[in-house]
C-alpha cells in the first residue's frame, strides 16, 4: 500500500491509472518512437528539456513504464548527477548508483534495482559527484552505455536541463536520440529553441518534442510530435 501511494504521489500514471487517457498518450508516445527510425534501431534515447521543472523525469519514467509493458527489456538510467529524482519517482533508494559504477566503487548488477513492472530496471544516479560533466564525458560512461546495450532492448537516460549544465549536450553525443520535453504554458519558446540549438550543435538526434501539460477537455495530456 505504501509504495502503491508513492508512486501514486510521484505522477507514476501509467501504472496507477493505466486506462486514463495520459497512459493511452504515452502509449501513443510509445508508437510514435517506434516508428521514427525504421532503418536504425534504438537502444539508448535521452530525455531531457531546456529549464528545470518542464517534466523531463515524469516523461521518462512513464515513458519507461509503456515500454517495458510492451515486452522490452528496458533499464531506465537517472543521469542528472545534480539533481536526481528518478529515485523519488520509483521509490527506490538511491544510496548506489551511476556514480557508484563509474569510479568503480559497485558492480553494475549491485547498482540495478527492479522497478514495478515487469522488464522494468532503475539505476539511481547514486550519490551526488563534485564533477558531474567529467564523469558523463568519460570513457568509461561510454564503455558503460555500450554495456547496458548489451544487457538491454532499449535503455533510457534522465539528463539535466539543456540550458543549465553542459550534462546534456554531452550525453546527447553518447545517445541514439533525444526526447525534448517542454511544459505548455510554462517553458519559453526562446529558451526552448535555444535548448535545440545547443543539441544540434552536438549533432544530436533530436527524434522529436514531447509537449506535457496541455489542458484539454479530458484532462491533461502529453502530445508528441516528430522533427
Amino acid at each position: 500500500m505504501m509504495r502503491n501511494r508513492n508512486l501514486r504521489e510521484n505522477k507514476l500514471v501509467t501504472v496507477i491509472n493505466p486506462k486514463s487517457p495520459i497512459s493511452e498518450a504515452y502509449r501513443t508516445l510509445r508508437t510514435n518512437i517506434q516508428f521514427s527510425n525504421i532503418d536504425k534501431e534504438l537502444k539508448t534515447i535521452m530525455v531531457t528539456s531546456s529549464g528545470p521543472a518542464e517534466g523531463k523525469t515524469t516523461t521518462a519514467s512513464n515513458l519507461a513504464v509503456v515500454m517495458s509493458q510492451d515486452h522490452k527489456r528496458v533499464l531506465l538510467v537517472d543521469c542528472d548527477l545534480r539533481r536526481p529524482t528518478v529515485h523519488h519517482a520509483f521509490a527506490v533508494p538511491n544510496r548506489i548508483g551511476v556514480t557508484n559504477v563509474l569510479i568503480g566503487s559497485t558492480a553494475l548488477d549491485l547498482a540495478v534495482q527492479s522497478g514495478p513492472i515487469d522488464n522494468l530496471q532503475i539505476l539511481p544516479s547514486g550519490p551526488i559527484p563534485p564533477n558531474p560533466a567529467e564523469l558523463l564525458s568519460s570513457k568509461r560512461m561510454g564503455n558503460l552505455l555500450d554495456e547496458l546495450q548489451d544487457q538491454y532492448d532499449l535503455v533510457l537516460l534522465d539528463a539535466p536541463p539543456v540550458l543549465a549544465v553542459t550534462d546534456a549536450q554531452i550525453l546527447a553525443s553518447k545517445v541514439d536520440g533525444v526526447l525534448l520535453v517542454v511544459k505548455s504554458g510554462h517553458t519559453d519558446r526562446g529558451m526552448a529553441l535555444k535548448a535545440k540549438a545547443m543539441l544540434d550543435n552536438v549533432h544530436a538526434n533530436i527524434m522529436g518534442i514531447v509537449l506535457n501539460n496541455r489542458k484539454a477537455n479530458r484532462g491533461h495530456y502529453y502530445y508528441y510530435y516528430r522533427k
